[in-house]
């Protein structure tokens, strides 16, 4: 099994900054993949970014040029440094990881955490 645990939500003003951190750990034998989801009120959940094992990233047009999301992987850990905040990016923001468990198997599965709320008030 493998846990996300997300930190960094919380209230900002329009304009202010925040950064999401999410570590991983369990059976974890490679990350393929980690990045950011977010589900905004009466949304469905949406990509923002991801950050692949070769240092492919890819991000929404939403928040290209504000949004920027890097990794540790010695700490399995990836963050959302997150800019120029705006009311319509108010959200429960989920990481996931996409995890290859064990030599034993080819396959990979993607995790999630439990979400993170980050408020913008304008």
């Amino acid at each position: 099994q493998v846990q996300l645990v997300e930190s960094g939500g919380g209230l900002v003003q329009a304009g202010g900054s925040l950064r999401l951190s999410c570590a991983a750990s369990g059976s974890i034998f490679t990350i393929t993949a980690m990045g950011w989801y977010r589900q905004g009120p009466g949304n469905q959940r949406e990509l923002v970014a991801v950050e692949t094992s070769v240092n492919i990233t890819t991000y929404a047009d939403f928040v290209k040029g504000r949004f920027t999301i890097s990794s540790d992987s010695a700490k399995r850990t990836v963050y959302l440094q997150m800019n120029s905040l705006k009311p319509e990016d108010t959200a429960v923001y989920f990481c996931f990881a996409n995890v290859r468990p064990g030599t034993y198997t080819w396959r990979s599965y993607d995790y999630w955490g439990q979400g993170t709320q980050v408020t913008v008030s304008s």
